[in-house]
This record gives structure tokens, sequence and C-alpha cells, in this order.
């Protein structure tokens, strides 16, 4: 189970990573990745770990933090 987590938790730090590396990112695909970082945390809680839950949670943050950030 932490095992799980942190793996989680270092794929969202690889993510924001990934996008601050693309020079100057605009204000909707900051929103769309922090959107599926925290979509794919609390995704992830609340299904008790499961993989489908973490993505699941991912997807529907980064709609939310798509639309929000426009």
């Amino acid at each position: 189970m932490k095992q799980r987590l942190l793996i989680s938790m270092i794929s969202a730090v690889a993510l924001a990573s990934t996008l601050t590396a693309c020079g100057t990112p605009s204000r909707t695909t900051m929103g769309t990745g922090a959107g599926a970082v925290l979509g794919g945390a609390a995704g992830h809680a609340v299904s008790g770990g499961s993989t489908l839950g973490t993505i699941g949670g991912a997807a529907v943050g980064g709609v939310v933090g798509n639309q929000i950030s426009k």
C-alpha cells in the first residue's frame, strides 16, 4: 500500500517536472496538469489505492482543471 502511494507521488512529481520543462506553459496547461495531479491523488486515496481509481481521478481532475483555467 505504501509502495503504491510512493509510486503515485513520484509519478505526480515527474509529471509536474515534465510540464515545467516545456518552456512557459499556458494557464490552461498548468490548470490541466494541476487538476490531474490533485485528482489522481484524490482518486488514489478514495479508491483505497486502486490503479483504476488513480487514473480515473487524474482524468476527471485534468478536465476540471482545464475548464476552470479557461
